[in-house]
């Protein structure tokens, strides 16, 4: 476990990334800054990353003390690690929290250089991000005897013109090879969703069948070592048009607290993850997907008693006995969308100089 060099969690600088906030689908940093935020005993700074000077979260003073972009992953880890190192010398990160699935393995491979300069990270290895990637999912769920809806990988848009006598009757579910996915209820739509994905995504393209019950997502955080360190569960009660939660309610299931605690053992996993499940009328699970960082209802977790992004500082800072509190069941949210008000000098300055930190009280590096 990496320990923070000079500071303890309380205090830290802490960079989080992933801080759009588009209404119908937005990004899972706002949330974590706001969970540390209102985290009861911290009193450090939040340093916002973001990729488009449109992310919002970069003009959020109430979240972040600074702000800054970062290069898009296609860029490279070299990329990332020279701005972060020029981030660095600004203000003097303790920690960073990525939330962005593509952006993972290239803060994985630029941790170790960030260690030597006392920034910390909780985050999985390659070999644990690839094993739960979607294109390797069904493998991995045979391996530890898990439910996986079947799941096919295409790079030929013909398949959905002959799907249905192999066997894969629509609906289905059309998924990018990364992130997005969407329902297909005939081949016209199929091929719409197929073409969506390639052009944002890339080649292969994932097509799942569809498992009808009700769909649960749990996030939890791994220690790296095979133990699952606080988990909260939540039942979705209504999606975006891209099936994304738009309220949700904190829950209790015992069958899926084991899923995922079976999950990280077998993974190893270190840092945020969360698991997304359906549920059918027999009470059996399936796992859609397990995806490498918090989600974008992770506030739920703060307002449920059980602050996960906390926990990640903590561990961080070598805590052992954590002594979480039982996450609350029965706690609702229902997401909505509202306007940030940006000085356009502040605008301006993200625009020419990617930077926003003068609402940041410069501190010793380190």
């Amino acid at each position: 476990m990496t320990i923070f060099s000079k500071r303890q969690w309380r205090n830290a600088n802490v960079a989080v990334t992933g801080i759009n906030a588009r209404a119908e689908n937005p990004g899972p940093g706002m949330a974590v800054a706001r969970c540390i935020r209102e985290c009861a005993n911290f009193t450090g700074e939040v340093i916002g990353l973001g990729y488009d000077v449109f992310d919002a979260g970069l003009y959020s003073k109430e979240l972040c003390s600074g702000s800054y972009l970062i290069p898009y992953p296609s860029a490279g880890e070299r990329a990332l690690l020279d701005r972060i190192l020029q981030i660095h010398q600004d203000v003097g990160l303790d920690a960073i929290i990525p939330c962005l699935d593509a952006e993972i393995p290239n803060f994985s491979r630029i941790k170790p250089a960030l260690a030597k300069l006392g920034i910390a990270m909780l985050i999985p290895s390659r070999d644990q991000y690839n094993l739960r990637a979607k294109d390797h999912l069904s493998a991995f769920c045979r391996s530890i005897d898990i439910n996986h809806p079947e799941c096919k990988i295409i790079s030929n848009i013909g398949f959905f013109d002959k799907c249905e006598a192999d066997g894969w009757k629509y609906p289905l579910v059309v998924k990018g090879i990364f992130y997005d996915a969407g329902i297909a209820h005939n081949g016209h739509e199929a091929k719409a969703i197929f073409n969506r994905l390639v052009a944002a995504w890339g080649y292969p393209v994932l097509v799942q069948k569809m498992v009808d019950g009700d769909e649960f997502d749990l996030a939890g955080v791994g220690d790296g070592k095979g133990n699952l360190i606080g988990a909260v569960m939540m039942r979705k009660r209504a999606l975006t048009d891209k099936g994304k939660a738009w309220a949700g309610v904190t829950v209790v299931d015992d069958a899926i607290a084991e899923m995922a605690e079976k999950i990280v053992k077998a993974l190893m996993w270190s840092g945020p993850f969360e698991v997304e499940v359906m549920k059918t009328e027999d009470g059996k699970i399936h796992l859609i997907e397990i995806n490498p960082r918090f989600p974008s209802w992770i506030y739920l977790s703060h307002a449920a008693g059980r602050n996960l992004p906390s926990v990640v500082l903590k561990l961080l800072a070598g805590e052992v006995n954590l002594d979480l509190p039982p996450a609350k069941a029965g706690t609702f949210f229902i997401r909505h969308a509202q306007e940030l008000i940006v000085d356009l000098e502040d605008f301006e300055s993200m625009l020419v100089q990617g930077r926003l930190a003068q609402q940041f009280v410069t501190s010793e590096a380190g």
